[in-house]
């Protein structure tokens, strides 16, 4: 968490063409931001460990540098007029030290949430957003009262650090607890109940300092082997669901006072639409946003930060994006000649099996209204 004192930009700024954003990371969604960015006249400044990191490639300056260097922190921060991040498992003490020194957009409060499954739940829950059951588990006891007050059904998963199905367990009657305890090796974990839905959306939102408000349309979302595999527009969705979906959007925004894009990730039940987890900042399942969107949420994340007016997020196209996943990426020539096809690829040179090496965009046109 940060100090009170922590600058912020003031409403009224906004940040002109020559400006500097510094990006905390240097995957393709930091590669994706620094494009827009450079579209928008602004320059970008990356901060990685990674010395062939792909937002590199595109970017007007970097500093290598591990995440808790605190020297290299410092100095990052001197270079930058506004920092924003594009993971969210930054340490807390270099948040709090590039907080202190620059603005930090979004802000590091709703970093904090985001960052531990447990704190996040118990967020939502206390909005009156509808999410899954869910148990704090600190010992096997835990575990063994969670479960069978789940019935013995239930996803264990780390409330810190994981991605793309790491760090879960999926439990049943006859899973081995202490065996699956003992997985966690000491590290806190949340039960959460099974849910039965019908299928996974996402809704990007945008948030500027002033509390305007850029909603997408709801993304309906496909994943293989944990990993996101398609991402769809429009998605399979009632007008209700959609309604209850953006309703919840713009009141997690407004609670954080938020200012970038926030991506929030839905099941849809028969009782309606259920949190199940949100990101604090651009997502994979918003990259078909950059091109069936009049503005994507690349280049809407970099207007919110900067203090312009937000971008327009209507979808002036139907879109399934596809990720091109390890040694996919070798059939590019070939979607290059599709000709409703947007490729980005992120200038990755090592191409192992599931690595997200770029992704394909198929437009269609929308039927008349």
């Amino acid at each position: 968490m940060t100090s009170d004192a922590s600058p912020s930009l003031p409403e009224a700024a906004i940040l002109p063409p020559g400006s500097v954003i510094g990006i905390v990371g240097g995957g393709q969604l930091g590669r994706m931001l620094a494009l827009a960015a450079a579209n928008l006249g602004l320059k970008t400044h990356i901060f990685t460990p990674e010395h062939d990191a792909p937002a590199l490639q595109v970017s007007d300056a970097a500093t290598l540098g591990d995440y808790e260097d605190s020297a290299k922190l410092a100095a990052f921060a001197d270079k930058v007029d506004i920092v924003t991040y594009e993971f969210e498992n930054i340490p807390a003490d270099s948040v709090t030290l590039l907080a202190n020194a620059k603005p930090v957009a979004p802000p590091p409060a709703a970093l904090a949430v985001s960052q531990d499954r447990l704190d996040e739940k118990r967020f939502l829950d206390g909005l009156g957003c509808a999410v899954a059951p869910f148990h704090p588990i600190d010992s096997l006891a835990d575990l063994r009262a969670a479960s069978a007050h789940q019935g013995g059904h239930g996803v264990l998963k780390t409330r810190r650090f994981g991605y793309d199905g790491k760090g879960q367990w999926r439990i049943a009657p006859e899973t081995e607890l202490e065996a699956i305890f003992d997985a966690l090796s000491g590290r806190p974990a949340i039960l959460e109940g099974l849910i039965a839905f019908e299928r996974e959306v996402s809704v990007i939102v945008a948030r500027a300092a002033n509390g305007t408000q850029a909603i997408y349309e709801p993304i309906e979302n496909s994943h293989e082997n944990h990993i996101l595999r398609h991402s769809a527009i429009p998605a399979n969705l009632t007008q209700d669901h959609a309604a209850q979906a953006a309703d919840m959007a713009a009141k997690i925004v407004d609670a954080l006072d938020y200012v970038g894009v926030l991506a929030i990730e839905f099941f849809v039940t028969q009782n309606g639409m259920m949190v199940n987890e949100i990101a604090p900042r651009v997502h994979n399942s918003g990259h078909l946003t950059a091109d069936a969107c009049f503005c994507g949420q690349f280049e809407q994340h970099i207007r919110a930060i900067a203090g312009w007016p937000l971008g327009n997020p209507s979808a002036h196209s139907h879109a399934v994006m596809t990720n091109l996943l390890g040694d996919e990426v070798a059939d590019w020539a070939d979607l290059a000649r599709q000709g409703n096809a947007k490729l980005h690829l992120y200038g990755k040179q090592d191409a192992k099996p599931g690595r997200k090496m770029g992704h394909v965009t198929r437009l269609t046109a929308k039927n008349p209204a």
